[in-house]
């Protein structure tokens, strides 16, 4: 029978087999029948004709089983983690206009001008809670998730319930995950992995796996957990998989992992490649998770060293339009544009330039502007390039900031690196490099000296600041706000 929506998803799992395990942390492990029933007892405390439910609760069974909770009355859910600024959550709750906010009491002052349902840890089941019925069609908003900028205002990416069955079913095609698989919860609620985690495990019969705070904290608890719980699956961003590749073993249950959210270089995986099923993905949270899929353990990299996103998902159709909103050439640079189940329903309220990025074309088709520039390989698979707009001018000359990290990437000089345009009291453009070094050993002079090889002069960056690891923010990506900033001013006369 053709489901029409998440939760219609999740209980004809359960119904096949309401013992399997569904998820587990290191508190409390519950089955299918239990996830469901715990999400009736949430649903019952939420208001009659809710329409969108903020969710800011540490994660745990209990926050899955919310998350289904709000799913059961029809409504959309707005996830938030509570470690983000207060202001920016209570931004987040105003603009999206929930009803209510499920949480715990701990974090009762996150949003005091808001109705609060508590849910704490070890939450009871009330075995006389109403079963909630599935409640809307495809159409119906299953998530607002607000983009992760570090400046100006967030704003929320209306994703629905046909939005995310359209992924799993891609997903389970592609991965072909069931009952035997576990997936290791390890995203922040705010990024669409996590709703790849999720809803991935969740709608295809997996167990999801929701290691503490602590362990997260370290790489060496992480694996110790996945161990642990016979981990197979895990998407995470390409540090997380970096992090993985320098260990001397990782768990013999994992099967497959997943990088997704930006560019996957051949030095991050090239040791894990050998031991797992490796995957590059790409998709914006506007399309819902990804887009595209490319096996990197069967494929190969890019001349730049880093790999393809691969080819559209099920469901979805990638185009590489030119300036003049023609299809470009195969391997002729465009921006690329995706089409299909998965383009969402797009920003929430009144958004009306952010939302010109979503096309109504005459055969009734939404087409996806996404803003990255990239080209069509010979055997159809895609390679990203970078954003329309990260191209910046220095002694009139234009560059493209993504190909000085490129050649500085492919060094081999440097672990990780970060360049970043500025602009100095003049508003003249430069460029910093904040770089983690491959050893000691390196030098300095011997990194510049490499550049000068491959690049322009002007193309050099004129600072570089030497770290010992690039600050991440809570989506797994170089957290730009924590870099330091050197500054260049106008000599004195």
């Amino acid at each position: 029978m053709e489901v029409c929506n998440i939760i219609e998803a999740f209980q004809q799992k359960a119904s096949q087999a309401p013992k399997a395990a569904a998820v587990l942390d290191g508190e409390r492990r519950l089955c299918r029948e239990e996830l469901s029933r715990l999400a009736d007892t949430i649903a019952a405390r939420l208001p009659e004709g809710c329409r969108r439910v903020g969710v800011i609760m540490d994660h745990s069974a209990e926050m899955i089983a919310a998350i289904l909770a709000v799913l059961k009355r029809g409504a959309a859910y707005v996830p938030a983690e509570p470690t983000f600024p207060r202001e920016r959550i209570r931004f987040m709750m105003a603009d999206a206009g929930v009803d209510s906010v499920v949480t715990q009491e701990k974090y009762r002052g996150l949003v005091r001008e808001i109705p609060c349902v508590f849910v704490e840890r070890g939450e009871p089941i009330d075995e006389r809670a109403p079963i909630f019925s599935p409640r809307g069609g495809g159409e119906a908003p299953a998530y607002i998730l607000y983009t992760s900028g570090t400046t100006g205002k967030p704003k929320g990416v209306t994703v629905s319930n046909g939005n995310v069955l359209h992924y799993i079913r891609a997903f389970r095609k592609e991965f072909r995950p069931d009952v035997r698989d576990v997936v290791l919860q390890y995203s922040v609620c705010s990024f669409d992995i996590f709703v790849e985690e999720t809803f991935g495990a969740l709608l295809s019969g997996a167990a999801l796996a929701i290691p503490s705070a602590m362990d997260k904290e370290n790489i060496g608890r992480l694996m110790r957990f996945a161990e642990a719980a016979q981990v197979t699956i895990i998407s995470g961003f390409p540090y997380l998989l970096q992090e993985m590749n320098d260990l001397p073993e990782i768990p013999a249950s994992l099967r497959l992992l997943i990088s997704g959210g930006d560019v996957l270089r051949a030095s991050y995986v090239d040791r894990l490649v050998g031991k797992a099923a490796v995957y590059n993905t790409y998709g914006p949270s506007e399309t819902t998770v990804c887009a595209s899929y490319y096996n990197c353990s069967e494929g190969a990299p890019l001349p730049d060293g880093t790999y393809p996103v691969g080819k559209p998902i099920q469901g979805a159709e990638i185009v590489i339009l030119d300036e003049d909103g023609n299809e470009a050439p195969q391997g002729r640079t465009g921006e690329i544009c995706i089409l299909g189940g998965g383009v969402s329903l797009g920003y929430f309220g009144d958004r009306k330039k952010e939302n010109a990025a979503f096309e109504s074309l005459a055969d009734g088709r939404r087409m996806y502007h996404s803003g990255d520039l990239g080209y069509c390989l010979p055997d159809g698979n895609i390679a990203f390039l970078h954003r329309k707009d990260t191209q910046i001018m220095i002694l009139g000359k234009r560059v493209e900031v993504s190909e000085v990290e490129n050649v500085l990437l492919q060094s081999g000089l440097v672990r990780q690196a970060c360049v970043r345009p500025k602009t100095d009291d003049r508003q003249l453009s430069y460029m910093v490099a904040y770089i983690v070094k491959r050893d000691e050993g390196v030098a300095l002079p011997d990194i510049k000296a490499y550049l000068a090889e491959y690049l322009a002069e002007f193309m050099i960056p004129e600072f570089f600041v030497e770290m010992e690891r690039l600050p991440l923010n809570a989506n797994g990506k170089v957290d730009t706000a924590a870099l330091p900033a050197p500054e260049r001013k106008r000599a004195a006369a």
